[in-house]
C-alpha cells in the first residue's frame, strides 16, 4: 500500500517506536538520548491529508542518555524542569504528502514554550504482524534550536565554544498499530 492509500486511526507502539535526539558535546563528539515513556495516536488519511491529525505526549523525566548524572541534570530546572513541566507534547497542525514522504507540521511544546516545527517522515510501509495487527512505519528527523524552547544552560569551554550545542537533531522511528 502506498502513502496515498493509507487511511485509519493508529496508536503508537512504544516497544517499536523511538523518539531520540543527538547534540554536540564539547564541540567534538555527539551525545545521543531518547525518551522511554510516551504515548501517541493519530488519524491518517493519505488521500486527504488535511483530515489527518497526530498527538504525542512524552514523559520528560523518561529521558535516557545512558549517563545517570547527565540525565539528572537534563531533568533539572537547567533544562526540562520536569517537576514543573512533566510533559513534552506535539500536536499536528498540517500534513503535506510528497510521494513517499509526509511533512508533518505541528506545535512542539517543551516547558512552557510552543514552537511550530515540520518533520519530514518517510513512509516505510505497512504490514500485518503475526498477532493480526495492521502496522505502519515512518521515520525521519529534523533540527531545532534548544534555545528556542528556553533551554539555554551551557558552560564555556577553555578552548572556545560551549559544552552543549544549541542545535539538536530530533530522530523519529514510528511503528503504529491500526485501531478497529
Amino acid at each position: 500500500m502506498n502513502l496515498n492509500e493509507l487511511k485509519g486511526t493508529y496508536v503508537l507502539d512504544p516497544s517499536h517506536t523511538t523518539f531520540s535526539f543527538v547534540t554536540r558535546h564539547a564541540m567534538v563528539t555527539k551525545v545521543r538520548g531518547s525518551f522511554e515513556e510516551f504515548e501517541g495516536q493519530g488519524v491518517v488519511d493519505g488521500a486527504n491529508p488535511s483530515a489527518s491529525h497526530l498527538e504525542v505526549k512524552i514523559n520528560a523525566a523518561s529521558v535516557n542518555t545512558r549517563n545517570a548524572d547527565r540525565d539528572g541534570h537534563i531533568r533539572s530546572a537547567d533544562f526540562f524542569d520536569v517537576e514543573n513541566y512533566p510533559t513534552i507534547t506535539f500536536k499536528s497542525t498540517d500534513f503535506a504528502v510528497h510521494g513517499n514522504t509526509v511533512d508533518v507540521t505541528g506545535d512542539l511544546t517543551i516547558k512552557d514554550v510552543t514552537k511550530s516545527i515540520t518533520i519530514p517522515l518517510e513512509y516505510q510501509g505497512s504490514a500485518k504482524d503475526p498477532f493480526g495487527n495492521n502496522r505502519i512505519g515512518f521515520e525521519g528527523s529534523t533540527q531545532v534550536l534548544r534555545s528556542d524552547f528556553g533551554l539555554t544552560w551551557n558552560a564555556a569551554l577553555e578552548t572556545g565554544g560551549f559544552l552543549v550545542s544549541d542545535k539538536i537533531t530530533l530522530e523519529i522511528e514510528v511503528s503504529a498499530i491500526e485501531q478497529a
